[in-house]
């Protein structure tokens, strides 16, 4: 006699009315968000505490989520920034050496929830073809649930269009960092006692992964919010500024970032931007960016770079991308997308200021863009010799 289904403690409700019933984990309550698809196998924990991932639920198409636990240490914030997660098979206990908790555990604690037993494969084509659709995720243990109520508010939420999301997550004060890259047997690198160059970053949404790698290309890196003056960072009499990774819509934190950014560019600095940076970059020279259907949300993403034609491997995330038909004389498509053809970089002619789409910090990879911290932290140098 076969034993019967377990009764359904969470249900995902899309705006099309599409229901999806599983077992909730984590945190009890109700989120509205925009859901998207992640293909990477691995760095589950690092997806949900990505800034970027600001108002989303990320469906993961690999199935074996949460089976290596978590741990502080590979945190890309200090919180998880996910709304939630949608996974195949509910999370099993962890078996990793390295693992601190269970990721239903930290999920609770943290606030996040989480729905297992969906067909995630279907729920992927469907955004695939229909474009990320605005949700209602909810983990209710005795799986009571107001379905229309649901589906009502999933169609009444405003999306991230015209949301600027990088104010919520940026920090709030100024802070100095100074961990380096992740070794073996499990310790952060320390700072360069060679003279570093001095590098502000401004937080629109970093990952701690993005700072590690700017230390270990020999910054000593100040991060500064993403609201802050011309006059705050040159305050910090920086050889180079970075521009970081964030959520939401860039035309809407390029309200106040933008003119900041077009003044920095007057100076002639170093400058180096990763995902919404790119495109706040991208902004200030006088680009338009624009939602895409879906997104890129993954660790397999290949890019060609354009001067080279090398392909390199790399993680995405992102909902906007920069329209390169946009961008103006004197500013150059480096890198292109050979998933769809769509922007990935820019660097702009006569100048130290170059930005990508994706992300060559990624951890826990590929790390085929390493190279590019490199290539700041040269400007920097031939500016420091000039």
């Amino acid at each position: 006699m076969t034993a019967p289904a377990a009764k359904p403690t969470a249900c995902l409700a899309l705006a099309d009315g599409t229901i999806f019933m599983g077992q909730g984990f984590g945190a009890e309550g109700e989120v509205v968000a925009e859901l998207v698809f992640n293909t990477a196998m691995t760095g589950y924990q690092e997806i949900m505490t990505d800034p970027s991932y600001a108002s989303q639920i990320v469906t993961f198409t690999f199935p074996h989520i949460g089976n290596t636990g978590v741990t502080e240490q590979d945190d890309e914030a200090a919180d998880p920034v996910a709304s939630g997660i949608v996974v195949k098979w509910d999370p099993t206990d962890p078996s990793n050496w390295r693992a601190t908790s269970d990721l239903q555990d930290w999920m609770s604690r943290r606030g996040r929830i989480g729905i297992g037993g969906v067909d995630t494969r279907r729920l992927t084509r469907a955004i695939r073809l229909q474009g990320s659709p605005h949700v209602v995720l909810a983990h209710d243990p005795e799986g009571n649930f107001d379905i229309e109520a649901m589906i009502a508010k999933a169609r009444g939420w405003k999306g991230l269009i015209g949301l600027d999301l990088a104010k919520e997550v940026t920090t709030r004060q100024s802070y100095h960092w100074t961990d380096g890259l992740w070794g073996w047997p499990g310790e952060f690198a320390g700072q360069d006692s060679a003279k570093p160059f001095k590098v502000v970053a401004l937080d629109y949404g970093a990952k701690r992964n993005i700072l590690r790698s700017l230390v270990g290309a020999g910054a000593d890196v100040t991060v500064l919010p993403a609201t802050a003056t011309v006059e705050e960072v040159l305050a910090h009499a920086p050889e180079g500024v970075f521009l970081s990774n964030g959520p939401g819509d860039p035309a809407a934190t390029g309200a106040y970032a933008v003119p900041m950014i077009r003044e920095l560019l007057d100076r002639d600095m170093p400058i180096f931007g990763i995902c919404l940076g790119h495109q706040m970059l991208a902004l200030a020279l006088g680009a338009k960016t624009v939602k895409m259907s879906h997104g890129h949300h993954g660790a397999n993403h290949p890019v060609r770079d354009v001067d080279t034609g090398k392909v390199e491997i790399t993680s995405m995330n992102h909902g906007f991308a920069v329209d390169a038909q946009t961008l103006p004389t004197g500013v150059r498509e480096t890198h292109v997308s050979l998933f769809d053809g769509s922007n990935c970089g820019l660097a702009v002619e006569g100048k130290p200021v170059f930005s990508v789409q994706y992300h060559p910090e990624a951890s826990p990879g590929p790390q085929d863009s390493a190279y590019l911290f490199k290539r700041f932290a040269d400007a920097m140098r031939d500016r420091r010799v000039a």
